[in-house]
């Protein structure tokens, strides 16, 4: 972390200190809130899908629409998320440390590197909507409804990199319960909002963005208001306002990786889908798709676990405690272990009455069950992997563990998938590719994170 000169009398009013008392207890309960969070966003994004379709006579094409656009507004989220998670290292690191002007500078900076993050993100979406959509090959009768809806959910954009920067902000302080907050509420407003649009308005996917977007600043609007007024140096000042070209440069060094990783992983989600279109009939494949949302619960439950891993390292990284840092990283990794091994084959065991809601054909479920025998006993080794990842980002090191995670969980299942999938093609050969490539890519992690560990100061 960059040394700089600052004042030590830190206001610690509304700031969590994560470098003294149980870690173990403290790293659970700041865990839990962003745990809800996830599983939230995740139960209102699907609820876009099954109301979307209530109000059309063909529903096959809203719900299409909306569907052709999933992976693509993975990849631009996923990068202001990793935005966010470079914010909030370099804020918790800081913090841990008591530098004032630090903390006040990088937030003030982060805002406005977001908000152009945001408005990029926006006009390239906006602009370019039936570009890219043509590009991805999307069926010519939903391409008409999916530009509709990717214009209108794109105006979002600059809302959703304001959320992330705020609630990047917070958890570096230790508030994870009021980002929980304001999602929660939003998210009852965009189902409220979908119904009212889909079904009273006859709006179909233009009512479902329309209802996104509102939501989507709603949730922007509450997070600011609230840095805006806290009582610690993590506050937003307007008045005090300072952008620091240094600052953004560190944020970035961090952030734009993360990003760039979330983007990478879409897209070769993006081959891994074709390659099922491609080789499988129609009902494995909606089995496949199925089953992401049993996916999708799971790793954003574990996922909670790595954003409380770089925030307690980057604090205590800052301060100067060297065993709680490797303490931190050793309970972050057990308690997604375990969540994430619990979760994974309770999957499998009720895994039947889970499918059926969301498609009660018997082949349907079959295909999605073949997906969890697998992969159910093997969602905790993900574990080692990104808990690993966000350590090293927590010590401030993301650019090469960001290469290590595309190679190998990017690239080498671009291989996988012309070497071995290409030979068997088969439901085992496909989805083995996702606990070997963890475990490939934990070992070269782990390794790399306690050489930056052992190298500290």
């Amino acid at each position: 972390m960059t040394d700089t000169v600052a004042t030590e009398k830190l206001n610690t009013k509304d700031v969590k200190r994560f470098t003294e008392g149980s870690l173990f207890r403290n790293i659970l309960l700041f865990s839990l809130p962003l745990m809800l969070s996830q599983v939230l966003q995740v139960l209102f994004n699907i609820s876009d899908v099954i109301i979307v379709g209530k109000g059309s006579a063909n529903p096959t094409i809203p719900v299409g629409a909306v569907g052709s656009n999933s992976t693509l507004l993975t990849l631009f989220t996923g990068f202001l998320i990793g935005l966010g998670a470079g914010v909030n290292v370099r804020v918790a690191q800081y913090l841990g440390a008591k530098k004032e002007d630090d903390v006040k500078s990088t937030v003030s900076t982060s805002l406005v590197l977001s908000v152009i993050m945001g408005l990029l993100i926006f006009a390239v979406c906006f602009i370019f909507a039936e570009n890219i959509l043509v590009m991805l090959e999307t069926k010519s009768e939903l391409l008409d409804k999916a530009v509709i809806y990717l214009k209108i959910y794109s105006c979002g954009m600059p809302a959703m990199a304001i959320f992330n920067y705020g609630n990047g902000v917070l958890s570096a302080a230790g508030d994870t319960r009021r980002p929980l907050i304001y999602l929660t509420a939003s998210g009852i407003m965009n189902i409220g909002l979908n119904f009212f649009f889909v079904l009273v308005c006859k709006l179909d996917v233009e009512g479902v963005a329309l209802a996104s977007i509102i939501t989507q600043y709603v949730s922007a609007i509450l997070v600011t208001v609230r840095i805006t007024t806290v009582k610690g140096d993590y506050k937003l000042d307007f008045k005090k306002f300072v952008f620091s070209g240094k600052k953004a440069a560190e944020v970035l060094y961090l952030g734009i990786p993360a990003g760039l990783q979330n983007a990478i992983f879409a897209i070769a989600n993006i081959f891994i889908q074709k390659s099922i279109n491609h080789t499988f009939p129609y009902k494995v494949v909606t089995g496949n798709g199925v089953s992401q949302n049993v996916d999708s619960i799971i790793y954003n439950v574990m996922m909670a676990f790595y954003t409380a891993c770089s925030t307690f390292i980057g604090q205590n990284y800052g301060a100067g405690k060297k065993d709680r840092v490797l303490k931190s990283y050793f309970i972050s990794t057990g308690y997604a272990f375990v969540i994430g091994s619990v979760l994974g084959i309770s999957s499998y065991i009720f895994g039947r009455p889970i499918l059926s809601l969301f498609d009660p054909d018997p082949e349907v479920v079959a295909a999605g069950m073949e997906k969890l025998k697998i992969m159910g006993v093997c969602y905790g080794i993900g574990a080692f992997m990104d808990a690993s990842l966000a350590a090293s980002r927590g010590l401030g090191k993301s650019l090469a563990p960001t290469i290590i995670v595309i190679m190998g969980s990017c690239v080498f299942r671009f291989v996988w998938l012309y070497t071995v999938f290409a030979k068997y093609q088969t439901i085992p050969s496909l989805y083995l590719l996702y606990p070997v490539s963890w475990v490939l890519t934990a070992i070269f992690e782990i390794g790399y994170f306690f050489m930056a560990y052992t190298r500290q100061k």
